[in-house]
């Protein structure tokens, strides 16, 4: 069997979520509380906020106290983020100009896997501010009840549900980040969530492999899950993880 490509290069994937802005938005879930507090150390840090879809992240750094300023390279996320009172710029960050501005903190929420990895972070090494870091950023919501395997059953009728090698797990981002140069911290937000049958499907089905099956068939794998799912809901933990990255002096 052929190596599974990276994902940042499945650009069908990476450019769905535009069409879906409006229940992206609606529907994705915000970050544990503690999270955006912990890495927004003072009043007035400058964060750049990367590939920040409809301004989840950046409004939640701007309540942390931050001076947010994102980039989005879909227009359509960008100007739900814009509505929220966000200064962002329309962009791939590959493409975006700094223009000799610095940061003390560039995020990645829920957006490194879309980059290129080793560029991103070679970018990241230039326009941060002596003493800035970088932080990769996501929420990871696993189904506790039913199980993945459960739920699994009925994907496998449409989605591959072999899981693919991820820059999410804490090994790979580590040794990325100490490749590029960086010094790493990692830590961990968990919650407990519960979701309603409703709940749970609207979320789903913002995710990218959600999004590119046809109308259909997608119908269906969502009849087929509630059906599953039942009128319990989805108990469920977010093992939320930020993996912090200090440049070496």
């Amino acid at each position: 069997m052929p190596a599974e490509l990276p994902l940042h290069t499945d650009r069908r994937r990476a450019e769905s979520f535009g069409a879906a802005a409006e229940e992206y938005d609606r529907y994705r879930p915000r970050y544990p509380r503690a999270l955006f507090p912990d890495l927004v150390v003072a009043d007035g840090t400058k964060v750049l906020d990367v590939g920040a879809g409809t301004g989840i992240s950046s409004a939640q750094l701007m309540q942390a106290g931050a001076q947010v300023l994102a980039v989005e390279p879909d227009p359509r996320m960008a100007r739900m983020a814009a509505g929220k009172g966000v200064s962002i710029e329309v962009a791939k960050f590959e493409d975006w100009l700094p223009s000799g501005r610095s940061f003390d903190l560039v995020v990645f929420a829920q957006s490194f896997h879309w980059m290129q990895p080793k560029s991103a972070l070679e970018k990241v090494a230039t326009i941060l501010r002596p003493g800035g870091r970088v932080a990769l950023v996501w929420n990871r919501i696993t189904p506790i009840s039913p199980t993945n395997a459960e739920l699994n059953d009925v994907y496998a009728d449409y989605l591959d549900v072999v899981a693919r090698p991820s820059i999410e797990t804490e090994g790979g981002t580590t040794a990325l980040l100490e490749e590029c140069g960086f010094i790493v911290d990692r830590r961990h937000f968990v919650e407990e969530l519960h979701y309603s049958t409703l709940a749970w499907l609207n979320l789903v089905f913002t995710y990218s492999n959600h999004l590119g099956i046809d109308a259909i068939p997608r119908t269906e794998l969502r009849s087929r899950l509630e059906r599953r799912i039942g009128p319990a809901g989805v108990d469920a933990r977010n093992d939320a993880l930020a993996v912090v990255g200090t440049p070496r002096l």
